[in-house]
């Protein structure tokens, strides 16, 4: 008899010896999920005290943990009835569960947040507080409000929305059920989120994907549950979201990915590490099919409108020209001053339209279209030639250096590559003072398989808290727009879209008052499809 009771005994502790490591190992799982979220979160009790937040809180609200912990919650609400009326809401049933209201940092600064509410209940169904998540909308209704007024002047693809809409859980104490409440509450968050999401472990293997996802892909979660992502290729619609992560899974980046021809979603991945040790990876996938169309939209307006202005345009430049040259009678020297000076401005038109028209078919995929095998000395030298009466009427030296040994041929749009070594040119020449100078040299890199162009002056250089937008549409340098007004901004946005098309790549070097330098290389290579390929 004794021995029995010492046999269960001994089996009573085995079992709660397991339910203490299960449960562990379900506080570890929380912890660590919880820790990841980038977005912001607090744990509120039905008085509506703040009583935790995770670490995206604190960033967005400016108070640190100490600080705001046992405060209420309208302390960073600048809509104080608004927050509390929306709460109260939240607990009745079919009652709103996201609201926008204006949030109050500590610093004072007001920030739109898009707030969600969860009512926490403990297991008899008893009110006990609640969760709020908060989302910094700021871009987002920048963008929707500006949208209009922004059509030429938009640089990219509308600011991305935001990041997955998760729940903060509580800390995990002794009960496994508890504990296990708190688990399913945070699945039920992920399942109802707008934006797909997948959770890959530190080998790479699928350990979570949510309803969003799985309508994204046309996907079931219990046919790829716990696949690697290698295995991951042999589902057809899978297989172009894994060559994009690629068989490692690529570190923080943000790209497009066109699932269908009516989706396109946004692919942001997270990796979760703790210390030094990497834990998994989130990726998550927005739905930006609408902002592409919006986008779309745009550029077709643009094509249209400066394809209609074209027409006028050159009628009005050949009837000008025709009046300087004196085809339609003798005009006054008065007349030919004022009919020049139309003409000027009506060319300048006539470049903004062509430059328009470039960045359309940029952005349509169709700029690149007549290849030729060319020595590309030639079309350095052409463009030099063109501007030699400029440089002289300026007072500009002017050197092209060229290469010692004879490049080899390659293929290229001549037509377009003139083009960007002429905008580079333009604003060496347009930015350079007189008696100032221009170096351009042309060399072989990396054994004869690159070729690499430099176009060097001793202008007034570029300013260093703007050289991250000089390849922007529509951007221009606030020191030489008040020594120019005139330009469209959209030239080295072309010229980084040519040479980029090429399979090349562009930088360039600066000190503000010193002058520029601007490389540009492009692979030596035979095949123009090779440079489309990405393109």
């Amino acid at each position: 008899m004794v021995k029995e009771k010492s046999e269960k005994k001994e089996i009573l502790e085995e079992e709660l010896k397991r339910a203490k490591e299960d449960l562990e190992d379900l506080e570890t799982y929380i912890e660590e999920f919880s820790y990841f979220l980038p977005l912001a979160i607090c744990a509120l009790n039905p008085p509506k005290f703040i009583i935790d937040v995770n670490q995206a809180f604190q960033r967005l609200t400016g108070y640190k943990s100490s600080e705001i912990i046992g405060e209420s919650l309208d302390i960073i609400f600048s809509e104080k009835k608004e927050i509390n009326l929306f709460l109260d809401q939240s607990q009745q049933k079919g009652g709103p569960k996201i609201k926008e209201l204006i949030l109050v940092s500590k610093e004072q600064k007001k920030i739109p947040v898009s707030v969600s509410v969860s009512v926490r209940k403990d297991n008899q169904g008893s009110f006990i507080g609640y969760f709020l998540a908060l989302n910094d909308i700021s871009e987002t209704k920048k963008s929707k409000e500006k949208l209009e007024e922004r059509v030429e002047e938009r640089t990219r693809e509308l600011e991305d929305s935001r990041k997955a809409l998760m729940n903060m859980l509580e800390d995990v104490e002794d009960a496994r059920e508890k504990a296990e409440e708190e688990k399913n509450k945070t699945l039920t968050i992920i399942t109802n989120l707008s934006d797909g999401l997948l959770v890959f472990d530190r080998n790479n293997n699928l350990s979570l994907i949510n309803p969003q996802a799985e309508n994204f892909f046309s996907v079931k979660m219990k046919e790829i549950i716990g696949s690697s992502i290698l295995e991951l290729v042999k589902f057809p619609s899978l297989r172009t979201l894994v060559n994009l992560l690629g068989v490692e899974i690529k570190g923080i980046f943000r790209k497009e990915l066109m699932v269908t021809e009516n989706l396109t979603v946004e692919v942001s991945t997270v990796p979760m590490i703790l210390g030094e040790e990497k834990l998994g990876t989130l990726v998550m996938l927005h739905d930006i099919t609408r902002e592409k169309m919006v986008e779309r939209i745009k550029t077709e307006f643009v094509s249209l409108a400066a394809h209609q202005l074209r027409t006028p345009l050159s009628a009005i430049k050949w009837t000008l020209r025709m009046l300087l040259d004196g085809d339609l009678g003798e005009i006054s020297k008065e007349q030919r001053e004022f009919l020049d000076k139309t003409y000027q401005s009506n060319e300048r038109m006539i470049n903004l339209i062509n430059d328009l028209l470039d960045v359309t078919r940029i952005e349509e995929g169709r700029y690149l279209y007549k290849p030729v095998l060319s020595a590309f000395e030639n079309v350095v030298q052409f463009v030099v030639n063109s501007y030699q009466d400029e440089v002289k009427r300026k007072n500009i030296t002017l050197e092209f250096k060229k290469p010692r040994t004879k490049l080899p041929r390659i293929t290229i749009d001549v037509e377009k590559v003139r083009l960007a070594i002429q905008n580079l040119l333009d604003n060496a020449v347009r930015y350079t003072p007189s008696g100032g100078k221009i170096t351009i040299s042309l060399e072989s890199l990396n054994e004869g398989k690159e070729i690499q162009l430099s176009i060097k002056d001793t202008g007034v250089g570029i300013p260093e808290d703007q050289k991250e937008r000089v390849f922007t549409k529509f951007f221009r340098a606030a020191n030489v727009m008040r020594m120019e007004t005139e330009g469209s901004g959209l030239g080295l946005f072309i010229t980084k879209n040519i040479i980029e098309a090429h399979g090349g790549k562009i930088w360039f070097e600066s000190k503000e008052g010193e002058g520029t330098t601007f490389f540009f290389s492009i692979p030596i290579k035979k095949e123009f499809e090779e440079f489309l390929k990405e393109f």
